[in-house]
């Protein structure tokens, strides 16, 4: 890219009434990230809202972008999960897009900035079991996440759905800095073999924000976002271990092992995701089985 395409002004957003895709009108937009552009749309076929997702101008002529999100709408659409957001659509011409149900929840980043105290223990315990389920879902399909933080966690009255598959992939090797720098695991920091513990690790981060507010490691002013294999100057999970939750909040013992379990440097020494639902799940109160919940 010349310095002078660099420097060009993206262009504005779609204005409402415009037509995305047959059927897709814009109602609004909702947010510009670092390659997309998101719109809330009326879908003519089911009448109602949903969400879209465009590449933004400058990456419009950019293959990798443009398969990237055709990649993770056509998975979204294969998947069928109560906590992984579904697709509804995919289009790769005129230009690529993908259609999404609209949550009217709200993002776990949001309601860990806006909640006056912090998570109970319970509510803890109860949206890591549900992070579980559907890592485990998406392991059992062959894919890691890569990608979890409470930005790409929707939660409304206690039910959690996982947002965004963008840069997700099968096990094995990666370049380093695949995922957002806060919240990568050690080994996708470093590059090289991933498995289900980058997962865990996700998994871990997220519980011990819930919990305390604050991330286990400070990432300082060096990157902000996705880095998507741009790695930054260092990674403090490369070199520190994470404190111990209880360290910052006092919670119950076997609930502050588990997110702790998550958060060793070693991918070896993490719980397998069934490991760490079936410790999350015996940190909760007794209750009597409900038939619904058989299956």
């Amino acid at each position: 890219m010349s310095l002078a395409s660099a420097a060009r002004p993206l262009a504005p957003p779609l204005p409402p009434g415009a037509v995305l895709a047959p059927g897709y009108e814009v109602l609004a937009h909702l947010d510009r990230t670092g390659w997309l552009d998101l719109y809330d749309a009326w879908s003519e076929e089911r009448d109602c809202r949903c969400v879209v997702k465009v590449l933004r101008p400058d990456h419009r002529e950019r293959a990798r972008s443009a398969g990237r999100l055709v990649r993770e709408g056509r998975w979204l659409q294969r998947f069928t999960h109560p906590h992984l957001v579904r697709a509804y659509e995919t289009f790769e011409s005129p230009e690529p897009l993908v259609v999404l149900e609209t949550l009217t929840g709200e993002t776990l980043s949001h309601l860990i900035e806006r909640l006056p105290r912090r998570a109970s223990a319970a509510d803890v315990a109860v949206l890591g079991g549900q992070l579980c389920s559907a890592l485990h879902y998406l392991h059992g399909r062959g894919l890691l996440h890569l990608d979890l933080k409470p930005a790409n966690v929707v939660v409304e009255c206690g039910h959690a759905k996982v947002l965004d598959l963008s840069v997700a992939r099968p096990p094995g090797a990666a370049p380093a800095g695949v995922g957002t720098f806060g919240y990568m695991a050690p080994e996708q920091a470093r590059g090289g073999l991933l498995s289900a513990a980058a997962d865990v690790w996700g998994i871990g981060v997220i519980l011990y924000e819930l919990a305390t507010g604050e991330l286990p490691f400070d990432p300082g002013d060096t990157v902000d976002g996705t880095t998507d294999g741009a790695a930054p100057y260092w990674y403090p999970q490369l070199e520190e271990t994470a404190p111990p939750v209880c360290a910052r909040r006092r919670l119950p013992a076997a609930l502050a092992a588990a997110v702790d379990g998550c958060l060793r440097p070693d991918p070896a020494d993490r719980p397998s995701v069934p490991e760490l639902s079936a410790a999350l799940d015996s940190t909760l109160p007794r209750r009597r089985r409900d038939p619904s919940d058989a299956g």
